[in-house]
């Protein structure tokens, strides 16, 4: 059943099991032309649609599905199986629906219900600026009358093309130089947004993660979400941190999956010998690796309490997951031997695809250093 734990059924009929497993046919059958076409995985969102399934993390009470984080995580490996473009565009707006979702079911956060509702009634598409907006902020807002003006380059944007609203941010520069973080929607039809195409890479090739451009977009302070100081962690980001990178990594932990299935049936039932048998048992031990430790970032999501330890326990995951990920593609390689370098075979973009595990916050020198500064009892505010 691709990973995928069995779940009850919804209220409204199928499970998000079998959701999933409905369009996985059609993923696996696009991917291929997809990922050597540089072509966005656009038409697949339709698919997304129709299964529900952009709708899954919204409460049920809201009209969603009313998916928990583990359903979410299984959803978004099982996709990564077959395409990792796919999962991975999609985990930036399931991620985006789920830390709202969080917000109103456990700090009973009101403002966000009409944004959940949208997303359940109308299957609008949230995107997410990620690296672009981390805790450092990027782009430039200007005060003015009602509100700022906004001008903006957000990189890394996946599923740009398909989206109907930037979750983003821009830089506030007072008169004394102190920096701020202002939070807000741009919805990607307005006339002041544009998306150029720059997104040639070497892996995840499908997930149109191109620049999104924001040139003089007015925003009134009404629809300002919340201010922080830029460059350093805020009770909001510990919770994105928190809710985000399982999901987000599921996606990898998927891709990995992938390579080893293909590795074995490429040798199984050959003569093997002791050299290719050993390489097995290491990739199989690097899998379950990575398996324990995002097992561990939902243990931490589980403890539902954000805060400066939560980040610490879901970015060591993070690593592990990244770290053995990466291991489990670069075994597979070496146990099919020549036929890995076949694109026939899949293995190629597995090994492609799990790069980009190196690329999220947080990258392994500010894990690295956040840890070590969290176990010696060191500030940690102004890592990331």
């Amino acid at each position: 059943m691709l990973g995928l734990a069995e779940t009850t059924k919804n209220a409204d009929g199928p499970s998000i099991v079998e959701r999933t497993h409905s369009i996985l046919p059609t993923l696996a059958q696009r991917a291929r032309s997809i990922d050597e076409s540089d072509a966005f995985v656009g038409g697949n969102y339709a698919l997304l649609k129709d299964a529900g399934l952009v709708r899954a993390a919204v409460p049920v009470e809201l009209g969603g599905l009313g998916a928990d984080v583990p359903e979410l995580c299984e959803m978004l490996k099982s996709m990564a199986r077959v395409c990792g473009s796919t999962a991975l565009a999609f985990s930036m707006h399931t991620h985006q629906v789920a830390i709202p979702a969080w917000r109103w079911r456990h700090q009973n956060v009101v403002a966000v219900e009409p944004l959940l509702r949208r997303v359940a009634s109308e299957q609008i598409i949230l995107l997410s600026s990620g690296g672009s907006d981390w805790i450092g902020g990027s782009g430039k807002a200007t005060k003015v009358d009602g509100g700022y003006r906004i001008a903006a380059r957000k990189r890394f944007t996946s599923g740009a093309a398909a989206g109907d609203i930037l979750m983003t941010g821009a830089v506030v520069e007072d008169e004394a130089g102190a920096r701020s973080v202002i939070h807000f929607g741009v919805p990607m039809a307005s006339p002041q947004v544009s998306i150029e195409d720059t997104w040639r890479t070497l892996g995840m090739r499908g997930t149109g993660s191109n620049d999104v451009l924001i040139d003089n977009l007015f925003v009134p302070d009404a629809s300002v979400a919340f201010s922080r100081n830029a460059g350093q962690w805020h009770p909001v980001f510990q919770i994105i941190g928190t809710i985000a990178f399982p999901l987000i990594y599921a996606v990898y932990l998927g891709v990995a999956e992938s390579a080893r299935d293909i590795a074995v049936q490429l040798v199984r039932g050959k003569a093997t010998n002791d050299h290719v048998i050993g390489l097995v048992g290491r990739m199989e031990t690097s899998l379950k690796a990575a398996q324990i430790a995002h097992r561990w970032m939902l243990e931490v999501v589980a403890r539902n309490a954000p805060s400066a330890e939560t980040i610490n326990d879901v970015m060591i995951g993070r690593a592990l997951v990244a770290r053995h990920a990466m291991e489990v593609t670069d075994l597979a390689m070496e146990v099919a031997g020549g036929a890995a370098f076949y694109r026939d075979n899949g293995l190629e973009r597995c090994f492609r695809d799990v790069q980009g595990a190196r690329y999220h916050p947080m990258q392994p020198g500010a894990q690295s250093q956040y840890a070590g500064a969290f176990a010696l009892g060191l500030p940690t505010e102004t890592i990331f």
